[in-house]
C-alpha cells in the first residue's frame, strides 16, 4: 500500500467552496466542518477555545476545524485500548498514554487528536508531562478507532500527517471487521485479525496482546 502526500488546498482570500472541502476530506457529513470561524481561517487558539467553552473536540487542518467523530461502541473500545496500553506502559516505565482529548501539534497550524497516543520518556524533555493545552511533543504511537463518519480520504491524509511529523507507528482499529491495521510507515503495514497477536516492536518493547483483547464484549 502506498499513500501519496496530497497537495494542500489553494485558499483564495480565506474562502473555500464545498467542492474544496469534499476534495480535501471526502464525503464526510457537513456537520463535522465548523463554519465559524470560516473554513480556512481557524487557528490553534480556536481549537483550545472550543474545547474549553463548548466541550467540542476539533482537529485543525489547513485552517479548517473538523469535529472528531465517535460513536458509543467506538468510545467503549477506546477506553479498553487505553487500559491495555496504560497498564503496560506504567508497569514498564516507558512513558505516558494520552486519551481521546489529547491534542497534538504535528506542525504549525496542524492539530490532530488521536483516540489514543503513547509518548515515550525519551521524547519528553526532563521526563516531565507537558502542561500546555496542545502538546508539541510528537507521539511514538497514534491509535485511531474508526467510526462510520470517517472517510478513506480523511484517514489517508491523517496517516500521512502522522508519519511526516515523526510518529513511529500508527494503529487503525476497525470495530466492524474486528481488525487492526498496524502501520510502520506509509508503505509498510500489516492487517491483523482477532485471531492474531499484536506486537509492540521497537515502539512498545515486549508488548504482546491478542487482537481480540481490543474488542471486549
Amino acid at each position: 500500500m502506498s499513500l501519496a502526500v496530497e497537495d494542500h488546498l489553494e485558499i483564495a482570500e480565506g474562502e473555500l467552496t464545498v467542492a474544496d472541502l469534499v476534495d480535501r476530506f471526502g464525503p464526510i457529513p457537513i456537520r463535522r466542518i465548523l463554519l465559524s470561524p470560516s473554513p480556512g481561517t481557524a487557528t490553534e487558539e480556536d481549537v483550545v477555545d472550543l474545547d474549553d467553552h463548548e466541550d467540542r473536540l476539533c482537529e485543525l487542518i489547513d485552517g479548517i476545524l473538523v469535529e472528531k467523530t465517535v460513536g458509543f461502541y467506538e468510545s467503549y473500545l477506546t477506553v479498553a485500548i487505553i487500559a491495555l496500553l496504560s497498564n503496560y506502559v506504567r508497569e514498564h516505565k516507558l512513558g505516558i498514554v494520552l486519551g481521546t482529548d489529547g491534542m497534538i501539534l504535528l506542525s504549525p497550524g496542524l492539530v490532530r487528536i488521536p483516540d489514543v497516543s503513547f509518548i515515550s520518556w525519551n521524547r519528553l524533555p526532563g521526563h516531565k508531562v507537558p502542561r500546555d493545552p496542545i502538546c508539541t511533543v510528537i507521539p511514538d504511537l497514534a491509535v485511531e478507532v474508526l467510526s462510520r463518519g470517517n472517510t478513506k480520504k480523511e484517514m489517508d491524509r491523517k496517516l500521512t500527517d502522522y508519519f511526516t511529523a515523526g510518529v513511529r507507528q500508527v494503529w487503525y482499529v476497525y470495530p466492524k471487521k474486528r481488525e487492526i491495521q498496524v502501520f510502520h510507515s506509509l508503505q509498510e503495514f500489516q492487517t491483523l485479525t482477532d485471531k492474531q497477536t499484536l506486537e509492540g516492536g521497537d515502539v512498545l518493547p515486549g508488548f504482546s496482546v491478542e487482537v481480540k483483547s481490543f474488542f471486549p464484549e
